[in-house]
């Protein structure tokens, strides 16, 4: 009877334990569904979208555009099949959508009549590729934007086949002349062209060897086109002169705008065409603001000068509103900004994060895709002010089988001031048990972390680590004083709040294990993952990825121009040696003793993969125990759209190395 209980009480032990929802793995990532640039109909009805999974090889991500009511009752249906597809975008009519295929011959162009059958290709480009398109206001024409070699006339003819031989060089000219995951770039430049429809002829509009014109738009009545561009002599040396121009479809005549002076980017029309909002920067580390340009006038006024923060994207409600995408204490809210009386205010998530924002031609709904900590990004439909309502539900069945930890935000003080960080317990997080914590630095300095899906918290949650992360000043979303205070300091202000964050949750939570600390990072926060172990030794185990670890060397072979380096150290390198050599984990790496894993891809041009290995040399002389994982053929880009199955490989390769050392002792 006994023998009978036992083995009861057993079995039911083994079913709660089977039944328990486990955290998420490395492996699930192969299961995720990711949506991508929703373009709500201009009569607000439906909303198209890139749906992506990823490949049986585990090597390939299939790309096809879906469909969704925004009535909300019917599920999403498949309008292509190629596994190629994306960026779908509306006719004025609402009875097409063209798109970009990789099918049969490449990147192209194609129009799929909503009404019924086959995808009609709309270009045969064989010396050019598509960076961007839009409709014309009519519906005929449609503006590419094209990158090509500016003395082509046709893109569409076949390159001349020679038999004579060719070396295989490389002439670079210029201070810009390579890109991450491209290499080296080659002498194309983007122009403007225009594809008829009817008769698919491609008309030039644009292009010139000496720069880049792009960010191009119709405006309202279809007479003329927006675009951005430095044509300036500096303009592939990295200059910040860049303009607005006015291109008249009657007279072919170019016009630069009475814009302010510097960097003048992102125009977009007002719906009756008298004024055009752009994105403007004086230079270098000054505010980035809104700025409105009057065409009678040629006047330009500053929106909500007060206000503090840097737009992701603008889009306009009517003559008078805006919607603006921007960075906010973690979220990223959709605001609206009223012209008239310059004040704005929250339209969308105060919590979370929404983005990818598509108007209707009355402006009255939206498309986007909101996301945060616990949810992957999925379509949302708001109309008026009536409450949003979510549209897709592609990764509720997996996600609901696993047990995913929210982020507990909190605040912490600094010299200047106070800084903001994110908290999240381990899965299976109980009272009176000890955890190990992950402290996991963020990139950028630029840019911010928060409410947004990031499977590798909840991946490192799941194998049984607190994670802690700030802020750091740097960061974007806290106002401009907070974002420049990096500025000449790296190693300095990022450092200090970093310590700080670690420091106040250690203080915070005394279930925290202060001798299993771990410490990650990458780009940016690679750079601080190596400085911070030649500054201490109290972490356990440290992995940094695609890193900086000497800034003299990273000057010279990164894709950025000489003119960035220098804003960022305040001189050239033999101007200010000390503070390139003096900010440099290199020269202090003689002082670590902390196990190191060095992530690093041999087709990264931000932080090139010499980065890695003067770190892997250094930390090998000075006998630091070290592995150095290279992967090959994978850009700076590896942990967000690396090939999946090296984006799975290196999240296994971070858990298995802080498991491999968290029985060690302290340092």
């Amino acid at each position: 009877m006994i023998w009978r209980l036992l083995l009861l009480v057993l079995f039911c032990y083994s079913v709660s334990s089977s039944a328990a929802p486990k955290g998420l793995q490395p492996e699930d990532y192969y299961n995720f569904v990711f949506v991508a640039d929703p373009q709500i109909a201009p009569n607000g009805k439906q909303v198209a979208f890139v749906h992506t999974t990823i490949a049986e090889d585990k090597r390939k991500r299939l790309n096809n555009l879906f469909l969704v009511a925004t009535d909300g009752k019917s599920p999403a249906r498949q309008l292509t099949f190629t596994n190629s597809d994306r960026r779908p975008r509306w006719s004025p009519d609402g009875q097409h959508l063209a798109f970009l295929s990789g099918r049969d011959d490449g990147q192209q162009l194609f129009l799929l009549p909503l009404a019924g059958g086959e995808a009609k290709q709309l270009t045969q480009l064989t010396q050019a590729s598509i960076s961007d398109f839009s409709w014309s206001p009519t519906g005929n024409t449609l503006l590419l934007t094209l990158d090509v070699d500016p003395k082509l006339d046709d893109p569409n003819q076949a390159e001349a086949e020679t038999e004579q031989a060719k070396p295989d060089i490389v002439v670079i000219r210029n201070a810009i002349y390579k890109s991450d995951g491209g290499g080296y770039l080659d002498d194309y430049r983007s122009g403007l062209w225009l594809i008829d429809i009817a008769t698919q002829q491609l008309t030039k509009l644009t292009g010139d060897a000496r720069w880049h014109d792009h960010s191009a738009q119709f405006s309202p009545d279809g007479k003329q086109i927006v675009f951005a561009s430095d044509r300036s002599s500096d303009a592939l040396e990295g200059s910040m002169q860049q303009a607005l121009y006015l291109y008249d479809l009657a007279s072919n005549n170019v016009t630069e705008l009475a814009t302010l002076k510097g960097y003048a980017a992102d125009p977009v029309w007002s719906p009756n065409g008298q004024y055009i909002i752009y994105t403007y920067q004086a230079d270098y580390f000054t505010p980035q603001q809104l700025v409105l340009h009057k065409l009678a006038d040629a006047s330009n006024r500053v929106v909500a000068a007060d206000w503090d923060r840097t737009a992701n994207s603008v889009h306009w409600l009517s003559n008078d509103r805006l919607l603006v995408s921007a960075e906010q204490h973690g979220s990223r809210p959709i605001f609206e900004l009223d012209l008239r009386r310059d004040q704005q205010r929250i339209r969308l998530s105060e919590q979370g994060s929404a983005g990818n924002l598509s108007v209707s031609a009355n402006g009255k709904q939206l498309s986007y895709l909101w996301q945060n900590e616990l949810n992957l990004p999925e379509v949302w439909f708001q109309d008026g002010n009536k409450a949003p309502q979510q549209l897709t539900q592609f990764n509720q069945a997996l996600l609901s089988e696993r047990r995913l930890q929210p982020l507990e935000s909190f605040w912490f003080s600094h010299e200047q001031g106070q800084s903001q960080g994110f908290f999240m317990k381990p899965v299976g997080w109980q009272a009176g048990q000890s955890y190990p914590l992950v402290l996991n630095i963020k990139g950028g300095p630029g840019g911010m972390w928060g409410q947004q899906w990031f499977h590798e918290f909840q991946m490192l949650a799941a194998a049984g680590y607190a994670v802690v992360f700030t802020n750091y000043r740097g960061s974007t979303g806290y106002g401009f004083a907070h974002q420049n205070a990096v500025h000449g300091d790296y190693g300095g202000v990022d450092y200090r709040d970093n310590i700080a964050v670690l420091d106040h949750v250690l203080k915070q939570h005394d279930w925290l294990d202060s001798s299993r600390l771990f410490i990650t990072g990458g780009s940016h926060g690679g750079f601080l993952t190596n400085w911070i172990t030649t500054q201490t030794d109290r972490f356990k185990a440290a992995v940094t990825q695609r890193s900086v670890s000497n800034w003299i060397s990273e000057a010279g072979t990164q894709e950025y121009p000489p003119n960035a380096m220098q804003r960022e150290f305040k001189g050239t390198i033999w101007q200010n040696y000390d503070l390139y050599w003096g900010r440099s984990p290199l020269k202090y790496a003689d002082k670590v003793k902390t196990p190191t894993l060095i992530i690093h891809s041999t087709d990264d041009q931000i932080t090139p993969i010499g980065q890695g290995e003067e770190w892997f040399y250094a930390l090998k002389a000075n006998k630091v125990p070290v592995e150095m994982v290279v992967f090959q053929g994978e850009s700076h880009s590896l942990s967000r759209n690396g090939t999946p199955i090296n984006l799975v490989e290196r999240l296994k390769r971070i858990i298995e190395w802080f498991e491999r050392h968290s029985d060690n002792q302290p340092n």
